[in-house]
């Protein structure tokens, strides 16, 4: 496990959100410096990486770009950080595609790579999203990709772009600054609105899984992830420009016992499958409005098993905080 050092000097960017509040918590608590930074809202309407590479090379240009000062902006607050953690973006899983979604979720991660690059930053950590591999029964770190909504979609070309970028050596102002993209997995936390529905229906009688009820799930912690976060940021030898949020080892049944107080009824798993691909293929003719409200119901009953990858070779594995937060939740109620 590394140390991180007492100097090092951290900004987070979207640091009023689920995310970005958890992590500055984390940095506050182990007495490091932080500094936090309201991200600018950028649109695009690209719908490639490369088109998108070319559109954040237009902020490096004063002279070319009508959001010279959101760069401007960026490379003085990165003036002297060592780290640069981006957790700004739109979490809207049930959103449509949108230039604004676009702009937050891809083109954003681009424009702060370059100035991250620029003003001589050692370490950006990006936050992604599993999302990216859609409905892959074991998600990894590996660049395969497989999205199925808007959102993402426009977290896949948010990944896909710094991939351009990292093999850009003009753009490479800086060769020992390196990127690393963590996917986040199924976070909760007990005031996130999602966390408190899973607990309501894990209270109800919809409360179910797919037999025989013992699928491994992404289900995750806010806590878990800020540590990890801040561990990725703060490791002293290399990093993989991929990286997954570490399992925290709980079944689809654990889940919903822990969040609802009781067993959920177990349904044949023959059943489940043409009732969700049934489902996608409404959600689909009106536009994918219940992707994301679908997505939630496939994790509930066949939940997503994870590939074990670099956290666990190097022993960056957070003691797992998932079914005491849910727990809790549960006694809201």
């Amino acid at each position: 496990m590394s140390s991180e050092p007492t100097h090092a000097h951290w900004l987070v960017l979207g640091a009023s959100g689920f995310v970005g509040s958890a992590v500055v918590a984390e940095l506050r608590g182990r007495g490091l410096k932080v500094a936090t930074l309201a991200a600018p809202r950028l649109n695009s309407v690209a719908t490639t990486a490369q088109a998108l590479a070319d559109q954040a090379r237009l902020f490096t240009s004063p002279g070319r770009s009508t959001s010279a000062a959101d760069y401007a902006a960026l490379l003085q607050a990165f003036d002297g950080v060592d780290v640069v953690v981006n957790a700004a973006g739109l979490a809207a899983p049930g959103d449509a595609e949108s230039p604004s979604l676009t702009g937050a979720n891809a083109l954003l991660p681009a424009v702060i790579a370059l100035a991250a690059r620029a003003a001589g930053v050692k370490r950006l950590v990006h936050l992604s999203s599993a999302s990216v591999q859609g409905h892959r029964r074991v998600i990894d770190e590996t660049s395969v990709r497989a999205p199925f909504s808007a959102y993402s979609r426009s977290k896949t070309l948010g990944e896909e772009v710094l991939e351009v970028l990292a093999g850009d050596t003009v753009a490479a102002v800086d060769p020992d600054s390196t990127v690393v993209t963590i996917r986040a997995t199924s976070v909760q936390g007990p005031s996130r609105s999602t966390t408190l529905s899973l607990a309501k229906i894990a209270a109800s009688p919809l409360a179910s899984v797919a037999s025989p009820g013992t699928a491994p799930t992404p289900v995750s912690s806010i806590d878990s992830l800020a540590w990890f976060v801040v561990e990725a940021g703060a490791f002293a030898g290399h990093v993989p420009a991929l990286v997954l949020q570490p399992w925290e080892g709980l079944t689809v049944t654990d889940v919903l016992a822990a969040a609802g107080g009781q067993a959920p009824m177990v349904i044949p798993a023959w059943l489940c499958r043409p009732i969700l691909a049934s489902g996608y293929f409404v959600s689909g003719l009106l536009g994918e409005r219940l992707h994301g409200s679908l997505r939630r119901v496939e994790l509930m009953w066949l939940g997503q098993e994870q590939t074990p990858g670099w956290a666990e070779e190097v022993g960056l594995v957070p003691p797992s905080a998932i079914r005491p937060l849910l727990e809790r939740v549960s006694l809201t109620l």
